[in-house]
């Protein structure tokens, strides 16, 4: 016997026959094929006690198959309501959203894992949306220095060069003890808001000024990082990584996870639009992190797009790969 609930409507098979019954709309439908109209009481009293009955094998009376009827009618409706209630809050997987404020703290529930700039909220933001399981790591930018921070006064003299794209941003000297010593307060201030990792921004810095002393700068501020015992994700800084991967085999003092912008879309500045990445450099990019995937590090995708078929092109890849992804259809990351 096979029962079937949708909302008030009921279907039932039994080995010989089967019978789907409308209450509301006051029709039946045998084995046949055949619309049986039940517009009266009786009509639905009657089919009523012919589902029980092949539900169960025996007859009831009419009064107690209506009772069981609404009771089945009840359970189906509660199925119904929670299947919807599911679908309505089922999380997004991962969120990038480094202009955003405690104002969207709502929003990032809908998020398993986000990356916001903890500065800018309080520990007890950061609590609340533990309490909802969302996963937080935050931004944090060890390469430049960005002149709308309230240290870059502090730190300006040890700007090394201009960063390109980005008039409000300056590539800093990473070998400085001075620019160490307060990435690594900086680090202890997030980690006590109980971010659960870091989002490390321009490594890059090593590939704009490839010389020792930067390469060696931006590995005391990560194994520094690492000590926290939290997640390190490195946005960008290929050519550093492999690099790291090169002199020392692994990569895993380092970094616990890679975040690549513009794998599969590409940023067009000039025009301030979204385009989709050259093939040579998808792939150059595609390799890398499938290298970092092998090395045992999680993997996450930032796009930019609103461009439906290479949104599509990235979710399959994603899938493929079981790497985490974000499309963003604006810069802003809000």
């Amino acid at each position: 016997i096979g029962v079937r609930l949708v909302g008030s409507e009921m279907c039932i098979r039994d080995s010989s026959n089967y019978v789907a019954f409308s209450h509301d709309y006051g029709f039946a439908v045998n084995n046949s094929g055949q619309c049986v109209t039940c517009d009266s009481h009786e009509e639905k009293t009657r089919i009523t006690e012919r589902m029980w009955e092949a539900l169960c094998g025996k007859r009831i009376k009419p009064p107690a198959a209506l009772a069981v009827l609404f009771v089945l009618m009840f359970i189906g409706g509660c199925f119904f309501v929670k299947a919807n209630q599911a679908k309505e809050f089922e999380k997004n997987d991962y969120g990038v959203f480094l202009n955003a404020d405690a104002s969207s703290l709502e929003r990032f529930k809908m998020y398993e894992t986000i990356v916001i700039d903890a500065q800018y909220f309080t520990k007890r933001d950061i609590e609340l949306l533990h309490q909802n399981g969302t996963v937080v790591y935050t931004y944090l930018n060890i390469g430049s220095i960005e002149n709308f921070r309230e240290y870059y006064t502090t730190y300006a003299e040890l700007v090394i060069g201009e960063y390109e794209h980005w008039e409000e941003e300056e590539w800093v000297d990473v070998a400085n003890p001075d620019w160490q010593k307060f990435i690594g307060q900086l680090s202890q201030e997030l980690y006590e808001k109980g971010v659960d990792g870091f989002f490390i921004d321009n490594c890059d810095v090593y590939d704009y000024d490839p010389h020792e002393s930067i390469f060696e700068g931006i590995t005391a501020i990560l194994q520094n990082m690492m000590t926290f015992g939290k997640a390190v994700i490195i946005n960008g800084g290929d050519t550093y990584v492999a690099e790291y991967r090169e002199r020392y085999g692994a990569i895993d003092q380092i970094m616990t996870g890679v975040n690549q912008e513009s794998v599969w879309s590409s940023i067009d500045f000039d025009s301030g639009t979204f385009r989709e990445q050259t093939r040579e450099t998808r792939d150059y990019f595609c390799k890398y992190l499938e290298m970092c995937k092998a090395d045992g590090v999680e993997v996450y995708l930032l796009e930019y797009t609103t461009n439906q078929k290479l949104i599509q092109k990235i979710k399959e890849y994603c899938k493929e790969q079981d790497f985490h992804f974000y499309i963003s259809s604006s810069l802003e990351l809000r």
